[in-house]
């Protein structure tokens, strides 16, 4: 290649047979070309290529020695071969054989470095359950009954930071020496997890992030929380990991291309082989895993500082002994403070509280700050100043830097010695203040503080000897020492009785604004009517005139109803007079009682109102007309009845010409149509005037029947009424009086029965309904 500068050089398109060896292209540069002849290219887990086709263009390519590559796109890689020749490789992936897991879990795919072809691993797959039982990431079973927490995986090479998981287990049966999980513990770089179980033997669990209580699910600084089912999943994405716990069983599952071959703990080493999973902290491997589990209890960091000085073993064991039989009592902590006073009593200072993880955590008060090491004797504002390397070092709290302790007796770190009162406030030489009701001056020297009782301005007070007003001391806002003297208003310490007033008056009590107690008078009293106190003033008896004004009322009634008085009340109530009837095209008729009156768009309807003690009651009477039929007369058809005799006499008979024609004929004719009702009107030649004659269907014989009525109030009376039991026909003379037109007319009106007739019978003038 030349040194100047990359050549360009266009790609021809190859063309390769299914088994024909790889052709290199043909590569033309500038300034010369250069062809090169194909040949066959075999790579470990490809098989030769198939023709393929590039884009043609131009590329550059690296300045590069006979045998070196590089990859100009995916999965293809281009070797430079001599005579300026590259020679390109697409990787052809033959699937890997499938491999047998230790753990027993089928193995997942997984993409090489390169991105092109994948291999099987083995994911880690750790479990426990019971009382309790392990089985490792490798697929290895033992049992162990620990009472303590153990790592059930760390790093053996840390990659990353404050990485692992925990269990705490502890004997849940008194009767035998068996363990029960108790607390899961997940840490990842700043986040410290524990699923705990709530009651022992039970899927309750409580979740904690670094202490505190948090609701699912959760997710922060690369740790999500969730649940599953009956299990609570820790999930940490970026590790490709989850850790699952249910408060009787719990899991881990790891990627191995992460963590593989650099795991340790109860849960072995994730690398498909169980002849190194009971692997001790030191590397060793165990006989068994049961021994290896002992190994594996979780301890606090010891400070090596101060080994040679002080001993650690008796109380690395107190201290064990502490964390395993009672370990919710934090007690490992107490053999862990003896170690460092004793060390600190060595002038060796161990920080050792703030590698606990807040196990062993110390709070100060807010005005001071935790030391592992500060002096024994602390400077203060009365004391000699020292020497402090002189002073031995001890754990507690201690005034922040800048300041000091005013004096060993009186708790207060101060900027610069001044006064400390009773109300442990530091003061400056010079500044007055009010304190316990006395103003008072810091000096230098002397008792330090001067005071003398607080003087308060004067005041004006009020009398309180009105009737009912009592003293009371009030905090004044301004000044605390200086009560306000007010008087306040009890109405139980009024005397005045109220009057007894008059027939009509009722009593009437106010309070004035100036007074306590309430001030009475006899008031006349309407309830329909308001009443007010005027200004104007009554000369004779120098009382305020009263001002009456009758109750507003509403006198709107609906049709039908009208306002009457009512005991009692001052508007009265409207009380229905009239019936109401709804009739036919939504038309509202008002009757009075005894009022009858025709439906005004259906004259075979009657209306009627009566009024039967004092209760309204409306009916509704409907004629029934019968069948007709239709026959030809003349030009034009009629309707005929089926059931009745028509009579129809033309005029200007003579007498002989209707001398067949007699009452008696016609009462016949109409007993055959079952006529109730005849009304016959005949002329005659010898009187020269009408005859009348009129026959009824009466009652032939009644009876009295008694009913029970019940009334729209819910009360019922007894009712005594007539009742028709047989009717007959009866003749009447009736006087009508003569028509004196059409005298040659004789006409018969007659009623079927069940039919309704308004006619004049008997007396002329009255109506019947028949």
């Amino acid at each position: 290649f030349p040194s100047t500068s990359s050549p360009t050089i266009p790609f021809s398109t190859p063309t390769l047979g299914s088994s024909s060896p790889l052709s290199t292209p043909s590569i033309s540069t500038s300034p010369s070309s250069v062809s090169t002849t194909p040949s066959e290219v075999t790579t470990s887990g490809t098989t030769p290529t198939k023709s393929f086709t590039t884009t043609s263009g131009t590329t550059s390519i690296p300045f590069t020695n006979p045998g070196e590559s590089w990859w100009p796109c995916n999965c293809t890689m281009a070797v430079c071969v001599e005579n300026n020749t590259v020679q390109l490789f697409p990787v052809i992936c033959e699937p890997p054989p499938k491999p047998t897991c230790a753990n027993g879990l089928a193995p997942v795919p997984v993409l090489d470095d390169d991105q092109c072809c994948w291999h099987w691993e083995c994911d880690c797959y750790c479990t426990g359950w019971g009382d309790p039982h392990y089985m490792t990431f490798d697929g290895l079973y033992y049992s162990y009954q620990g009472n303590c927490t153990y790592v059930l995986v760390e790093e053996i090479n840390k990659t990353v930071d404050n990485f692992g998981v925990y269990i705490d287990n502890y004997h849940c049966d008194a009767r035998d020496v068996v363990s029960c999980p108790r607390t899961l513990i997940v840490r990842h770089e700043t986040q410290e997890v524990r699923i705990a179980t709530v009651k022992p033997n039970t899927l309750q669990v409580e979740v904690t992030v670094n202490k505190q209580t948090v609701a699912l699910p959760y997710k922060k600084f690369g740790v999500s929380i969730y649940e599953s089912g009956i299990n609570r999943v820790v999930e940490i994405p970026e590790l490709k990991m989850n850790v699952s716990y249910n408060g009787l069983s719990f899991s881990i599952r790891m990627p191995y291309s992460l963590f593989g071959n650099n795991t340790q703990g109860q849960c072995g080493t994730c690398n498909n082989n169980t002849a190194d999973d009971c692997r001790l902290p030191n590397g060793n491997i165990a006989e068994n895993c049961e021994t290896m589990a002992d190994h594996w209890q979780v301890i606090f960091q010891q400070s090596s500082g101060c080994h040679a000085v002080v001993n650690p073993d008796r109380f690395y064991a107190a201290c064990v002994f502490d964390s395993c039989a009672l370990p919710s009592l934090d007690l490992e902590c107490s053999s862990l403070q003896i170690y460092a006073a004793i060390c600190a009593d060595q002038n060796v200072c161990i920080d050792w509280r703030s590698h606990t993880n807040g196990v062993c955590s110390y709070e100060c008060p807010k005005h001071k700050e935790y030391r592992a090491c500060g002096p024994s004797k602390e400077i203060t504002c009365k004391s000699s100043q020292q020497n402090e390397t002189a002073v031995k070092q001890v754990e507690g709290c201690f005034c922040p830097n800048g300041t000091m302790l005013y004096d060993s007796g009186v708790d207060v770190c101060v900027n610069t010695c001044g006064c400390v009162g009773l109300d442990m406030i530091p003061r400056e030489f010079g500044e007055r203040f009010t304190a316990d009701c006395q103003d008072c001056i810091c000096l230098e020297g002397g008792s330090g503080i001067i005071c003398e009782p607080h003087k308060c301005p004067s005041q004006n007070k009020r009398s309180c000897n009105g009737n009912g007003f009592y003293e009371v001391n009030e905090v004044n806002p301004e000044d605390s020492c200086c009560p306000i003297v007010t008087c306040k208003c009890n109405t139980s310490l009024c005397t005045t009785e109220p009057p007894k007033c008059t027939l009509g008056f009722e009593v009437y009590s106010h309070i004035p604004s100036d007074q306590c107690c309430p001030v009475y008078e006899c008031v006349f009293v309407d309830k329909c009517q308001n009443c007010f106190c005027t200004n104007e003033v009554n000369i004779s008896t120098q009382l305020n005139v009263i001002s009456c004004e009758h109750v507003p009322c509403d006198t709107y009634c609906e049709p039908g109803y009208e306002r009457q008085s009512v005991k009692g009340e001052c508007c009265g109530k409207c009380v229905q007079t009239k019936c109401i009837i709804h009739a036919s095209h939504s038309s509202n008729l008002i009757l009075s009682p005894g009022e009858f009156v025709k439906d005004p768009y259906d004259n075979c309807t009657i209306y009627s109102c009566t009024s039967l003690h004092n209760q309204l009651i409306s009916s509704t009477s409907e004629i029934t007309c019968p069948a007709f039929n239709a026959e030809k007369s003349g030009w034009c058809d009629t309707c005929i009845s089926l059931n009745m005799a028509f009579l129809h006499i033309i005029p200007n008979f003579s007498q002989s010409s209707i001398s067949n024609f007699t009452l008696s004929y016609v009462h016949w004719l109409l007993a055959q149509s079952n006529v109730a009702f005849l009304h016959l009107n005949r002329y005659s030649i010898e009187a020269n005037s009408l005859e009348h004659s009129c026959s009824c269907c009466r009652e032939a014989k009644t009876s009295t029947r008694e009913v029970e009525l019940k009334c729209p109030s819910g009360r019922s009376i007894q009712h005594k009424y007539v009742y028709v039991e047989s009717c007959s026909c009866q003749d009447t003379h009736c006087n009508i009086p003569q028509s004196s037109e059409y005298p040659e007319y004789q006409t018969v009106s007659f009623l079927l029965f069940g039919e309704v007739l308004e006619t004049r019978c008997c007396s002329y003038g009255s109506t019947v309904i028949q």
